[in-house]
């Protein structure tokens, strides 16, 4: 069992990107991280994990009731109409032969729901993504370098659940959901892993997304007219800080979670700030997804014992940004 110095962030940091680093793996130019490994004959093979047809969107709603409060300005969508049917009804469009019809627009920070981190989203002491200094890479103009962009067409293969909420929280006796502060580590990866089933083994190239059942109690207190409390930001179960190296060696291509941040909050260090994240992004080049709505999901993985799907999870192509949102499709 790995043990952390709480009092230095910074050193565990540097002695985890010693071991972890993928800076130069892919060539000095790389632009797509881990992504790497999700190559074209991974996604044949994904293909043929389709065996109902039955779909699931892993997204939440895009709306103004989403869980954000305003943290460094992000806010929730705000949807607004530009022509209704009472426009059209009234004739105010001005369209010939009684055609009318409706438009509408959408403000939004990219990273309000589900989403995903793109490279370019977290620096290492001024560095990005295979060793860029980050002031070469992101300006006020975006990410000229790694913007989401560089993967719209990549973000498809086998994905894999590792419902740790249902697998772990049973035992603590939570009904398959982690308490908010829970570390996930590598041996509660690998326990969910045997008991789930060889269809739930982790390797190169998947995209692993991991239900927490943090969400499904949020979504109660909404529900209980309650707000989303501390969904956004707060306490909450997530991957400890010690599955850097897990996530390096199973050299899987992204990863997600149904919380808003990934990794566990608060965080495992006395006085830090997603330091997993520090380590994840800028070396390992490693896609990170938040805010997945993994609850149906996991429901029809337990029926029948199989947790692997093909999932298309292309990010919105958004030239220049650092993360984008997406709906993300189970197909089992």
């Amino acid at each position: 069992m790995t043990v952390l110095d709480r009092t230095d962030p910074e050193g565990e940091i540097a002695k985890t990107v010693a071991r972890v680093s993928n800076w130069g793996r892919w060539g000095e130019d790389d632009v797509r991280g881990t992504m790497n490994f999700l190559t074209d004959a991974k996604r044949v093979e994904a293909a043929g994990l389709v065996r109902t047809g039955r779909s699931h969107s892993l997204s939440l709603p895009f709306d103004m009731d989403g869980p954000q409060n305003g943290w460094r300005r992000r806010t929730n969508p705000v949807h607004t109409m530009l022509d209704t049917g009472t426009d059209a009804v009234t004739g105010v469009q001005g369209f010939p032969h009684g055609i009318g019809g409706a438009d509408d627009v959408i403000a939004m920070p990219l990273q309000c729901s589900t989403q995903w981190d793109g490279l370019g989203h977290i620096f290492d002491h001024g560095r990005a993504w295979n060793g860029r200094p980050a002031e070469t890479v992101v300006t006020s103009l975006g990410d000229g370098v790694t913007g989401i962009e560089t993967v719209a067409e990549v973000v498809c293969g086998r994905g894999v659940l590792l419902d740790v909420g249902r697998a772990v929280g049973t035992e603590l006796g939570t009904d398959g959901e982690l308490p908010d502060g829970f570390a996930i580590t590598e041996e509660h990866l690998e326990r969910t892993i045997a008991a789930q089933g060889p269809t739930s083994a982790v390797g190169r190239g998947d995209i692993v997304v991991v239900r927490t059942g943090q969400l499904a109690r949020a979504r109660r207190g909404v529900a209980a007219g309650e707000g989303w409390g501390g969904y956004a930001g707060g306490p909450a179960p997530g991957l400890s800080f010690t599955t850097a190296d897990w996530l390096h060696r199973t050299e899987i291509a992204a990863i997600a979670t149904d919380t808003w941040g990934f990794e566990v909050r608060p965080n495992e260090f006395d006085d830090a700030f997603q330091p997993l994240h520090q380590v994840a992004i800028p070396h390992l080049g490693l896609f990170l997804g938040e805010m997945w709505d993994l609850d149906g999901l996991a429901v029809a993985c337990a029926e029948d014992g199989r947790y692997e799907f093909l999932l298309t999870a292309a990010p919105l192509r958004v030239t220049g940004a650092v993360g984008a949102p997406v709906n993300p499709i189970a197909l089992r």
